[in-house]
């Protein structure tokens, strides 16, 4: 649905110019208007408990958060589809998480994580949203919900 002109440009943003984005490894591996995903590579950089190699809870909560603000880019790219892919990518300038809960379900180890978003509603100045961490075998190992301010 979306040109590649707005998957590249979305891209460039959410794996570039969030330079925070860089740090915790995250790339994306699906776009949709409803649906979001990304992978991020274990690192000894990411590791939160030392003797387990469990991955940061912090490095958890702030992808999750990044996740559901990609999610509410994409929604917002879908719902201006009448506009330029340039003048889309303009839209995201005010977005900012109000609100954002995260429930650590199990330890995070593995050698890779999975990670999945979907807006729950986009209104006209809020946006919900429903993020999900997954461990390489696939079982969900923290889920998070959110709130983003997006005008």
């Amino acid at each position: 649905m979306f040109e590649p002109e707005f998957i590249e440009g979305l891209r460039d943003i959410f794996e570039d110019k969030i330079v925070f984005n860089q740090l915790l490894g995250l790339k994306i591996t699906a776009l949709q208007p409803e649906r979001v995903e990304a992978r991020i590579e274990m690192r000894p950089d990411l590791v939160g408990h030392y003797a387990y190699k469990r991955v940061h809870g912090g490095v958890i909560s702030a992808a999750l958060d990044a996740m559901g603000a990609l999610a509410v880019m994409a929604a917002i790219g879908a719902r201006h589809m009448d506009e330029t892919p340039e003048q889309r990518l303009h839209r995201f300038a005010k977005l900012g998480t109000i609100d954002l809960r995260v429930d650590y379900l199990r330890p995070g180890i593995g050698s890779h994580f999975t990670l999945r978003a979907e807006v729950l509603r986009l209104g006209s100045r809020v946006a919900s949203t429903r993020m999900e961490f997954f461990g390489p075998d696939g079982l969900m190992l923290s889920a998070a919900a959110a709130a983003y301010i997006v005008s």
